[in-house]
C-alpha cells in the first residue's frame, strides 16, 4: 500500500473528482455541483490521492468570516476505513484556522464520525439561512431531511 497523499486540486481533476462522487450524488447523499460550480471554488478543495488516482475529496466553503462548511466529502469505497476522511476534514479545519475562521459546519449522516473530529451536534434551525436556500433546496430530500448538523469550533 503506498501512502496518500493529500493536495490542492487543478481543474484538470474536475472530470475525475465527478466521477468518484456520481454514485453518492446518484443515492441523494451529496449535492450535485456542476463542472463551473467546482472550478468557481477549486480553492476550497482537498484531495486524497494514491499513486496519482484520486481516492477522496472534501471542500471547505466559506459563509462567513467565522463559518465555513465542510462538504462535498467523499472517499472510495475501497479506501474506507484508512482514516483518509479524518485527514482530509484535518487538513480542511488548518486550513481554516490558518484563514482566521471560528467554526467549521457539517451537514451529514454520518454523524459517529463528525463526533469523533471533535464536532458537536447543533439544531438545524441554528444554521445560517442562506445555507437553507443555496444548497438545500436542491437536495432530492427537502424539506424533509434527515441529515444531522454539527459544528466544531477551531
Amino acid at each position: 500500500m503506498s501512502p496518500i497523499v493529500y493536495q490542492k486540486p487543478t481543474l484538470r481533476d474536475i472530470p475525475a473528482m465527478q466521477n468518484l462522487v456520481a454514485p453518492e450524488i446518484e443515492s441523494g447523499v451529496i449535492l450535485p455541483r456542476s463542472n463551473d460550480e467546482i472550478a468557481t471554488n477549486i480553492r476550497s478543495y482537498w484531495l486524497a490521492m494514491d499513486e496519482g488516482k484520486i481516492v477522496g475529496f472534501c471542500a471547505l466553503h466559506i459563509h462567513s468570516p467565522n463559518l465555513a462548511e465542510l462538504r462535498s466529502m467523499i472517499i472510495e469505497p475501497n479506501y474506507r476505513g484508512r482514516n483518509i476522511g479524518s485527514e482530509l476534514v484535518e487538513k480542511a479545519c488548518e486550513e481554516g484556522r490558518k484563514l482566521g475562521l471560528k467554526e467549521v459546519l457539517a451537514l451529514t449522516y454520518q454523524q459517529r464520525f463528525f463526533e469523533r473530529l471533535g464536532f458537536v451536534e447543533i439544531p438545524k434551525e441554528s444554521i445560517p439561512e442562506h445555507k437553507i436556500w443555496a444548497d438545500c433546496i436542491k437536495c432530492k430530500h427537502f424539506p424533509v431531511c434527515n441529515e444531522v448538523s454539527l459544528i466544531k469550533t477551531l
